[in-house]
């Protein structure tokens, strides 16, 4: 696959380079090669921070650079296995004497690197921008079972009505489970309700408070409280 990286010291041309670099670590191939160095040696400067991929990138060869004692040409340089890096394979703009033949000779930004991508490069990829994805994802919340007892005005309290009420409060993250009505005195009974919340999502203060203790709610219920709390 032909990869062209033009005017990589534009705006447009570092925001396209630093996306390329995104499930990258190299121009082309698992190492630095000859490609990285004349991407490296047509840009003017260190791209800033807000390249973070390119930024990235760029330290990392110009450190690789370094090391191998690369003079200011480039020339005869062997990088992380690389082949030697002739003279020609530096972009430098051409003499002052030399008139352009092509559109790309006027522009010496303009990059293009040519080599068919293996499978096992387009698998490595995929791999690289999957793993990107699932560790920008938000980890999941955890979980809490909850036991309530809901109870009435009095004993004209319909109670149906009144787990009617309770259920109907339904917010992200809220999810209500079995219920049995039990004894409490004088011919009055309760509700006991289970629920299960994301911790992250739902305060059960908050619930009881603005949701159960609240119109139109509060018509049934006289007091809410928590009968057991357990973290899943």
């Amino acid at each position: 696959m032909a990869v062209t990286l033009a005017n990589v010291n534009s705006a447009s041309g570092l925001k396209k380079l630093d996306e390329y670099l995104l499930t990258r670590s190299y121009i082309t191939g698992y190492q630095a090669s000859k490609d990285d160095i004349t991407v490296h040696a047509a840009l003017s400067k260190a791209p800033s921070a807000e390249y973070v991929n390119a930024s990235r990138w760029y330290k990392h060869i110009d450190a690789l650079l370094r090391i191998s004692g690369v003079s200011g040409d480039g020339c005869g340089v062997k990088v992380e296995g690389s082949l030697p890096v002739a003279d020609e394979t530096i972009a430098t703009p051409p003499p002052a004497d030399t008139k352009a033949t092509s559109a790309e000779d006027d522009d010496d930004d303009d990059v293009d690197l040519f080599g068919e991508e293996t499978e096992e490069e387009k698998k490595a990829a995929e791999e690289r921008a999957a793993a990107v994805k699932a560790s920008s994802k938000k980890k999941e919340s955890g979980k809490s079972s909850v036991l309530l007892d809901v109870k009435p005005w009095d004993d004209e309290t319909d109670m149906k009505k009144l787990e009617e009420a309770v259920r109907g409060v339904q917010m992200e993250g809220l999810h209500w489970g079995a219920s049995k009505l039990a004894p409490v005195g004088y011919g009055i009974k309760k509700l006991q309700i289970m629920l299960t919340i994301v911790d992250d999502l739902v305060s059960v203060d908050s619930l009881i408070e603005e949701h159960l203790m609240s119109e139109p709610v509060n018509e049934y219920v006289q007091s809410c409280d928590i009968v057991a709390f357990n973290k899943i």
